[in-house]
């Protein structure tokens, strides 16, 4: 436990010019003495580790030591290989660079841990895109690509219903869902970007879009500063979470038998059924619960609940609830004789 401390250690050193011994116990999950006496030790077994003293001090390594890639294990060898997605780096155009890095870090392990990208390709493989769904890479992915790497302003062009729209944007980051290709950025502003007549125009919100949809995308000529504060992984799933919000725009009322609440989650939005049973009352004398759930529409409704069959019953609204009266009327006469013969 204390030898893969002491190499993470080292490792945040390496990267940064230098720690204090609050940031580096905040990093390794320990105390400040404990920073303290991690230091030494790695001072007394030849690190250069150097404690610059005062407010302002911190640690750091002197004389740009590196160390090699000796301290891994074999399952954070194999995980490091796993780390990358070959067909989202292909489409950005970073197969090279990937494959390079790859190289440099298989020459740097030990000889024990030489076939970990071999083995850890045996053991895993990613396959983004959906079922039935024939991935297509967008043709202006790279330049975009390009752009988020390099923190430079683009003019893009992309379609929205029947109109194009032209926008200049700051693109931040990449997305990959479900073999779609997104964008999050915003619209470029600043006093430099202003209209005349406007003093100071401030960058817009961040907004996400589809990739495929661009119809050009030039560099605009210039980088933009960063927001320090943007965290890529947590503005997606607020997208994520509102998207599928905002797609339930109905409100139906169903009583569900136990099979039925159990398999509701798997039927329709999983966070809105968690919901809607957590508020619902307590079972009736016949052992079902009726909850309100939130829906798309009453149609997606109709075919969403159809799939739990008997274990549901929609109570309102009143036309929705005809539909499955015609629907059971149907599969009654289909079924109601069981020895009715196939006329087909």
């Amino acid at each position: 436990m204390r030898a893969a401390r002491l190499i993470k250690m080292v490792l945040l050193l390496q990267s940064r010019p230098s720690m204090t011994a609050a940031e580096l116990a905040r990093e390794l999950e320990v105390s400040e003495r404990t920073i303290t006496r991690d230091a030494q030790a790695l001072s007394e077994a030849g690190v250069p580790v150097y404690a610059d003293r005062g407010r302002t001090g911190g640690y750091r390594l002197v004389g740009g030591y590196r160390t090699r890639l000796t301290g891994l294990a074999r399952s954070e060898a194999e995980a490091l290989f796993l780390s990358g997605v070959p067909g989202a780096l292909r489409e950005m155009g970073l197969e090279d660079a990937s494959s390079a890095a790859l190289l440099k870090v298989s020459a740097a392990l030990l000889p024990s841990l030489k076939d970990a990208s071999r083995t850890a390709a045996q053991r895993f493989h990613l396959d983004a895109p959906a079922w039935f769904a024939e991935p297509k890479t967008p043709e202006l992915l790279p330049a975009i690509a390009e752009a988020v790497w390099d923190d430079r302003r683009i003019t893009a062009r992309y379609r929205r219903e029947d109109t194009d729209i032209e926008r200049e944007l700051e693109p931040y980051g990449l997305v990959l869902k479900a073999g779609v290709w997104y964008v999050c950025a915003r619209v470029a502003g600043g006093p430099e970007h202003a209209p005349e007549h406007v003093p100071e125009q401030k960058p817009g919100p961040f907004r996400v879009y589809r990739i495929e949809r661009f119809t050009s995308a030039e560099p605009a000529g210039d980088r933009f500063e960063r927001d320090g504060t943007f965290d890529l992984p947590g503005f997606w799933a607020d997208h994520a979470e509102r998207f599928a919000r905002s797609l339930l725009r109905a409100t139906v009322v169903v009583r569900l038998t136990e099979a039925g609440a159990r398999r509701l989650r798997h039927t329709v939005d999983p966070l809105s059924a968690q919901e809607a049973l957590d508020a619902a009352g307590p079972p009736d004398g016949e052992g079902r619960v009726t909850l309100t759930l939130p829906v798309e529409s009453y149609d997606v409704a109709y075919t969403q609940f159809l799939s739990l069959g008997p274990e549901a019953e929609v109570l309102e609204p009143t036309e929705l609830r005809k539909r499955f009266s015609d629907a059971a009327a149907r599969i009654a006469a289909y079924y109601g004789d069981p020895g009715r013969e196939n006329d087909g």
